[in-house]
């Protein structure tokens, strides 16, 4: 089976937050939140900001890994500081993964080297002539994992940003192994979870008082503009049905 980013719930076009982990060159774990989009059943684009360990650490070893889950305490950790190391698998001393028992997609040929448990059920697919030799270690628990490989990285200003000198790195990336840790795996899109927010909003709108209703219609526009540019196709035409929805009910939007 060749790479194909369905098997994690990726569609083209659509961004989803993911945990990503590097290695700086003393081999000091970094890991952080980052949005992915997927380009296509192959590669993928982030945009990471200029000064964050994170992107110095892809301009220097040209790899890393994106981690796939719906823990909200690695999510967590990763945004506050950093995920500590014993949420790894990796044996501090030999720093080799101790691993579980997965399942591994690659694209034919590759030379990608990585650490798995030994007797590991493992389907493996390689890359056409990747060299990528990653000692990242993977995080615990997740649900899958996908290992990159950069093909590109350009300077990127976003001018309707609305974080200030958001000079950015603008990283497109091969990937070349697809590690799956559950049968089903469906990468989070926060349009989903801001449209559910929205709706549950809707069902009490009409029993708060003024200042609550106003703050709900607030927390509405905000959630559409975040549907707007990483929703799906279903999401954008849910979230204007229930827009019609609050017009309807006379409400100003």
């Amino acid at each position: 089976m060749d790479i194909d980013l369905s098997l994690v719930g990726m569609e083209k076009g659509q961004q989803y937050e993911t945990i990503i982990t590097t290695l700086d060159k003393e081999g000091n774990l970094n890991t952080a939140p980052i949005g992915v989009i997927c380009k296509n059943k192959k590669e993928v684009l982030c945009r990471i900001f200029e000064g964050s360990n994170t992107l110095a650490n892809i301009r220097n070893q040209r790899n890393f890994i994106i981690n796939i889950t719906l823990d909200p305490i690695l999510f967590t950790l990763a945004t506050i500081g950093n995920i500590p190391s014993e949420y790894f698998n990796i044996d501090l001393d030999n720093n080799l993964n101790s691993g579980f028992k997965t399942k591994s997609f690659k694209t034919d040929n590759s030379k990608i080297k990585s650490f798995k448990a030994d007797n590991s059920k493992i389907k493996s697919f390689k890359a056409d002539n990747s060299k990528i030799n990653t000692k990242i270690p993977t995080l615990k628990n997740v649900d899958a994992y996908l290992i990159c490989e950069v093909l590109d990285i350009k300077e990127a200003v976003k001018k309707s940003d609305p974080i200030r000198k958001s000079r950015a790195g603008l990283i497109s990336s091969k990937v070349v192994e697809i590690v799956l840790n559950k049968d089903y795996v469906n990468a989070p899109n926060r349009g989903f979870y801001s449209l559910i927010e929205s709706l549950v909003n809707f069902t009490r709108i009409n029993f708060v008082e003024e200042d609550k209703q106003k703050y709900f219609l607030d927390r509405f526009v905000e959630s559409k503009r975040i549907i707007n540019k990483v929703g799906s196709k279903k999401d954008k035409e849910a979230i204007n049905l229930l827009k019609k929805a609050l017009e309807n009910r006379g409400y100003n939007i």
